[in-house]
């Protein structure tokens, strides 16, 4: 336990606590929704999609983030329109989008500086050495995602269990798919830095699926899936320092074993 106090003694273990503790209650909440409508690949499609963002940033010698939030952004908007317009499904929007992304990355990649440090650290995740710039945009945006999550809150609840019924009260309900892609599309950008571009998606999935299992109703499993979003975030991060593993991959490991624990206990209580 002192060596965990002293820890907090260094300021980019405070700058990751910080922008990760932020990240990880924000992308639980949006997690929730993506869940139930099974629609949760959307973060790992926006995820491939920062990865060609963040190769084109580093080609130009451009910050990452003000390149790949417009970019993940669009992507999103796109998506979703062409899924509005279509009907098509959205897993095989998100696999095309995906794939055509990671391609146009490793092009990039491969015709100017190669992987290089900068381009490993936003695949595989980096928390430890955020900027101080890189948190107070992280911050910001992770507040804009929670009062948008906060005001809307009512009608996000109506739309993921009922569109019709949403729509029978006036609901405008394409406007608030537009804002979960939206929100997901800021979540994934800003999540980039500590889990990686290859893993962002699981810092959405993973806390609904575990408190699926754990919860009965919509804001217990919002809750409780912010709660283990944190708890793991924060167990990751002393995995990866104290193993000197990624922070992303670390993050995940948690999770997994979570995952499995609950599993275990609900067969036994089922029983």
């Amino acid at each position: 336990m002192e060596q965990i106090i002293n820890l907090l003694n260094y300021s980019f273990i405070q700058r990751a606590l910080i922008c990760g503790i932020a990240i990880s209650i924000c992308a639980a909440l949006i997690g929730v929704i993506l869940v139930l409508k099974n629609y949760s690949m959307i973060g790992h499609g926006l995820g491939e999609v920062g990865f060609a963002a963040l190769t084109l940033a580093v080609a130009l010698d451009l910050p990452p983030m003000y390149i790949s939030l417009p970019i993940v952004l669009i992507a999103a908007i796109i998506i979703m329109l062409i899924s509005q317009k279509k009907g098509e499904s959205g897993d095989i929007l998100i696999a095309l989008v995906s794939t055509g992304a990671l391609a146009s990355g490793i092009i990039i990649t491969s015709i100017s500086t190669g992987f290089n440090i900068d381009v490993s650290n936003y695949m595989f995740g980096s928390i430890l050495s955020m900027s101080k710039a890189d948190v107070i945009i992280s911050i910001i945006l992770s507040i804009a995602v929670f009062a948008i999550y906060m005001i809307y809150y009512n009608r996000l609840f109506m739309i993921t269990y009922d569109e019709k019924f949403a729509r029978s009260r006036g609901i405008n309900v394409t406007f608030y798919q537009f804002l979960i892609s939206f929100l997901t599309a800021l979540i994934v950008v800003i999540g980039m830095r500590m889990m990686g571009t290859l893993l962002i998606s699981s810092l959405i999935v993973f806390p609904s699926i575990i408190a699926k299992g754990l919860t009965s109703s919509f804001k217990q499993l919002i809750i409780t899936s912010g709660i283990i979003s944190v708890i793991c975030f924060i167990l990751g991060i002393l995995v990866s320092f104290y193993l000197s593993f990624p922070t992303g991959a670390s993050i995940v490991f948690v999770y997994i074993i979570l995952l499995g624990i609950t599993k275990i206990i609900n067969k036994i209580i089922l029983k």
